[in-house]
């Protein structure tokens, strides 16, 4: 068992969470070793004392050892209780500590990852390894720091005072640890599958409940109440059984010691009335010290046999941890990266592929420039790549080949800050955060006033309907905007990019959700903060860009065409088509 417990503390894994977590609490864990330290003196005191407590109660003619013992008892048992006070509270503040600072390493990762990262993964995992990971962090650490500092000094304290008293019975009663030990191994093989399986079911589980909230219209609307709920019954049932599992396996070390100790105890008694190798039998205070030491040692090695169990389990969670950490990031910023300082200046594609992993390309060989302080509008069918442009300039993504640059610098060679300090998006699908109105506008501008606040929300046509509000903007919109309705998102969205003053604008599909009064007064607003701007405008309805400067047609990641609204209608290719559809059937197509 030791070689495979010294094996298990040697794992890479876990001499890295050491590493990196024990140095920072060097402090905290000091004071809670020291503390526990003195909690393995009291306990062997404790056994030792039983001794004198038992000869005095004896010979109760001497008053002065009886008050005497008794003083000791009671300051042995004070100082046991003060410290194990102390190993709790810095214990638990190092544990606190490590939690917190795991979890804000982790999302501070997270936030290093480009889009595809969280494309890729799930939400819910995501949460789970947050969440839970950090606790299995602590959870390992102080298993193995009660382990070594209170359980096993505690331990060695008591054999002491047990072979001082009675060395043959104390020979006698250790040879039930290797069948405790052989139990426990047989124990653990089971534990790291099953532990596996339990975190995939909770991760299920947040899954389940993430969708249901983010698509309970849908739910409700198809009657589907039913059928999600049985979804769910059966990922609870899945992680109440392995938990049930992993229960069993912990608690089986109990049975196994405690009947161990009993049969340990039982013959300690039955031949402490007997001589061995001449010696006389024991006497009423040796024996009771001896088996006070027997007993107490119980729950030390109880914990010392459950100790490859938590550590196993605790180290699942390391594990996962570990797996988002060393993710690499896919869109990294330079060493040397410079800040971009101004980007009043053409953005320019130049033979640029890309294309999502484990997918077709999306981009092929696009050349194509968006002239300084002009609005170029993307046009064309779905999926022919207008969003993936868009995000190619914000650098979520890097281009598989080619180079994409403003005013001649390659978005590659500056820094992230830099760049989206110069841009402001509007997006098809909207976010808010779960906060007031003037809260999510302002997030579009650092130290913005009110005033600020205030004259962009007019600009995007949302200073009335806010002001409709009992409380104003100070409102809350609840999660993702949930209070608020599509159109209302949607201009709160435009409002926040319109604080941020940016030169350069995108916008894809940003007046979709609004209705055909509120689509007039935004595209006035847009026409003048449009104005000296690099815009670039994503629309499926031809009627919202129809003044913009140039129109690039987008063809299966391809420039099909391009050119002003009269050119492109001159040359009866895909614009007119489109065009045709929409303006000359009367038929206007909503994305």
């Amino acid at each position: 068992m030791f070689k495979k417990l010294i094996s298990q503390l040697t794992s890479k894994s876990l001499v890295r969470l050491l590493r990196e977590n024990v140095r920072k609490q060097a402090l905290n864990y000091s004071i809670a070793i020291v503390a526990m330290i003195i909690i393995a003196v009291t306990s062997a005191l404790t056994a030792w004392i039983m001794k004198d407590i038992i000869n005095s109660m004896m010979e109760s003619g001497n008053r002065a050892q009886v008050l005497g013992v008794a003083t000791a008892v009671a300051a042995i048992f004070t100082v046991k209780g003060l410290a194990t006070y102390v190993q709790m509270v810095w214990l638990g503040k190092a544990g606190n500590s490590i939690v917190a600072h795991q979890q804000r390493k982790l999302y501070s990762n997270i936030l290093k990852h480009s889009v595809s990262f969280f494309n890729k993964g799930n939400s819910s995992d995501l949460l789970m390894r947050v969440t839970m990971s950090a606790q299995g962090a602590r959870r390992v650490i102080d298993t193995i720091v009660t382990g070594f500092a209170r359980d096993f000094l505690t331990l060695v304290g008591l054999i002491f005072v047990m072979f001082y008293q009675q060395p043959f019975l104390s020979l006698f009663s250790l040879i039930f640890g290797p069948i405790a030990i052989l139990g426990v191994r047989k124990i653990l093989s089971y534990v790291r599958d099953i532990m596996a399986s339990e975190m995939t079911g909770q991760a299920e589980i947040m899954k389940i409940i993430q969708e249901t909230s983010a698509g309970i219209r849908v739910v409700k609307a198809f009657d589907l109440e039913e059928s999600v709920y049985d979804r769910m019954d059966r990922a609870v049932r899945d992680v109440e059984k392995k938990r049930n599992a992993i229960r069993r396996l912990e608690a089986a070390t109990s049975p196994l010691m405690e009947t161990l100790a009993g049969f340990a105890i039982a013959s300690v008694v039955a031949l402490s009335t007997l001589s061995f190798f001449g010696q006389s039998p024991t006497s009423a205070g040796q024996l009771m010290s001896f088996i006070t030491a027997v007993l107490m040692a119980y729950e030390p090695a109880k914990r010392l046999a459950k100790m490859r169990v938590n550590i196993e389990t605790g180290m699942r969670m390391v594990d996962m941890m570990y797996q988002v950490l060393d993710r690499p990031v896919e869109v990294t910023e330079k060493p040397d990266a410079i800040a971009l300082t101004t980007a009043t200046q053409s953005v320019e594609f130049q033979n640029v592929d890309f294309e999502y992993q484990d997918a077709n390309s999306v981009i092929k060989n696009l050349n194509i420039t968006f002239e300084a302080g002009k609005t170029t509008a993307l046009v064309g069918p779905s999926g022919g790549g207008k969003s993936t442009i868009i995000n190619l300039i914000m650098r979520l993504y890097d281009p598989t080949s080619g180079s994409i640059t403003i005013g001649g610098t390659d978005l590659r060679d500056v820094t992230f800050s830099s760049l989206r300090q110069q841009i402001a998006f509007v997006g098809q699908d909207t976010f808010l955060f779960d906060g007031s109105i003037i809260t999510n506008i302002a997030m579009g501008l650092k130290d913005a006033t009110e005033e600020q606040v205030f004259d962009a929300a007019k600009a995007a046509n949302a200073h009335d309907f806010i002001m409709g509000f009992e409380a104003g903007y100070d409102t809350r919109v609840g999660e993702n905007g949930a209070h608020l309705s599509g159109g209302q998102r949607q201009r709160i969205s435009i409002a926040r990019a319109l604080l941020r003053q940016s030169p350069i604008l995108l916008m894809d599909e940003a007046t979709s959700a609004l209705d055909s009064g509120s689509e007039v007064l935004i595209k006035q607003a847009l026409d003048r903060l449009t104005e000296g701007r690099t815009t670039v405008l994503i629309a499926h309805r031809l009627s919202t860009i129809m003044n913009a400067d140039k129109i690039v047609v987008i063809d299966s990641g391809r420039v099909a065409e391009q050119g002003d609204v009269s050119e492109l209608l001159e040359r009866n290719g895909l614009f007119r088509e489109l065009y045709d559809h929409q303006f000359t059937a009367g038929v206007e197509e909503e994305s």
